[in-house]
């Protein structure tokens, strides 16, 4: 079963300085039908004027990833960690039994735009961490990459929760396949670009909830880049 989530559908903030596009409630968006799905519980798209971001705040409890689609998005945390996350880049920040944080964009004239996500950790009260990891082009293409786990392996970042998180960039009229148990859930976002997905046709910001499947096949109209969260069912 495939049910969409339309781009048009979601939640919309206007802050003048940030415009943000919410998959999920959030803040002051709220729709009891889209709470989250799963462990997956926010997918913001957020674009974020030159100069300007989220001044230092405070999390609990949750793993949070960015994933920069365009521009430069600096990072800063009590942990001492400072970074630059760009594209191709994949950065998860485990909140865990406390973080302060601020994210600002690099540039004072270009407007970065980015995907906020945050999934519900398997167990609270953990320590709080930041991993930060790059993955190129070329290993996107034509495939789908592991960029999270739940053990970090090949190379991906550590998802304190029973999330496969893959990216993929597909050529247009190429087609991936990704294999699966029909016990597990599956959450496709589009990043950019135009797909179908078992037949189904999504476009840049739409998302679709895959449930009882085993298999999807994705094929591209239109040169795209797309996320794949493959999660426990049991949540």
């Amino acid at each position: 079963m495939i049910t969409v989530r339309r781009s048009e559908d979601r939640g919309h903030a206007n802050h003048g300085w940030l415009q943000s596009q919410h998959t999920f409630s959030f803040a002051s968006y709220f729709d009891p039908n889209h709470m989250g799905f799963g462990p997956l519980r926010v997918i913001n798209e957020d674009r974020v004027q030159g100069g300007q971001g989220f001044p230092t705040h405070g999390h609990r409890d949750m793993e949070i990833i960015s994933y920069v689609i365009d521009g430069a998005l600096e990072h800063k945390d009590t942990l001492g960690t400072g970074s630059v996350i760009v594209p191709g880049d994949v950065q998860r920040m485990s909140a865990g039994s406390g973080i302060r944080h601020s994210e600002y964009n690099h540039s004072p004239a270009d407007t970065v735009h980015f995907l906020q996500i945050w999934i519900i950790p398997a167990k609270e009260g953990i320590r709080p961490s930041y991993e930060q990891k790059r993955f190129t082009a070329e290993e996107k293409t034509g495939q789908w990459r592991l960029v999270g786990s739940p053990d970090g392996r090949d190379g991906s970042v550590t998802i304190h929760q029973d999330v496969n998180l893959y990216a993929a960039l597909v050529k247009s009229g190429d087609s991936i396949e990704h294999h699966t148990r029909p016990d597990r859930n599956l959450w496709v976002q589009v990043v950019r670009g135009g797909v179908s997905v078992n037949g189904k046709r999504l476009k840049a910001g739409d998302g679709a909830a895959i449930e009882d499947e085993d298999l999807i096949e994705l094929v591209a109209s239109t040169d795209s880049e797309v996320l794949l969260f493959d999660m426990t069912s049991r949540f």
